[in-house]
């Protein structure tokens, strides 16, 4: 999902699509100064809050996907750690504060250039709420995750390889790719 660009963020100058010398992919590339735009994934951090067996979700009230369960989750700011961003996040969007326990999972989402990043953590109490981009915030039990309306396929298999994790009482760190495919399926 590669952003159009029309001027150079240096000059104003127009910009075209070509590979540089020496590089291996088409960049923007200032017609004028001849900087070249490099544009790169964007990380998503988040965590998956847990309080005595349930696991903190929130009611999304912005778009995509307004009205429906996620992991509290965002995008990451310049000059922080995704373990920064996914702790703030969760302050943000759930009012909650958590120790981390580890990295839990990393999904390559290549098609909207992204890599969504969960850890496990731990609420530090039973305090918590819906911040400004969430309508809402409630602990699930496992049984009862609302797997029908939860906003993404990451958040979707964030969870799934969760509940299995809890049921092995193992917890790796998972790889995982989501992929959609254009067309039939080959």
């Amino acid at each position: 999902m590669v952003k159009q660009m029309k001027y150079c963020s240096t000059c104003g100058h127009p910009v075209e699509q070509r590979i540089p010398q020496g590089d291996n992919r088409h960049r923007y590339v200032c017609i004028s100064c001849e900087t070249i735009h490099y544009q790169n994934p964007r990380i998503v951090a988040g965590t998956v809050p847990v309080w005595k067996g349930r696991v903190l979700l929130c009611r999304r009230a912005i778009e995509p996907r307004y009205g429906y369960w996620t992991l509290p989750a965002g995008f990451m700011e310049n000059s922080e750690t995704t373990l920064e961003a996914a702790t703030r996040e969760t302050r943000e969007e759930a009012l909650a504060e958590v120790t981390v326990d580890n990295l839990y999972t990393i999904i390559h989402v290549p098609h909207i250039d992204q890599v969504h990043m969960f850890y496990r953590a731990t609420l530090t109490s039973e305090d918590f709420g819906a911040g400004e981009e969430s309508l809402e915030t409630q602990l699930f039990a496992l049984e009862d995750i609302p797997w029908d309306e939860l906003s993404f396929p990451t958040v979707r298999r964030t969870l799934e390889l969760y509940v299995e994790d809890v049921r092995n009482e193992h917890f790796p760190v998972h790889v995982d790719d989501i992929r959609y495919r254009m067309g039939p399926r080959a």
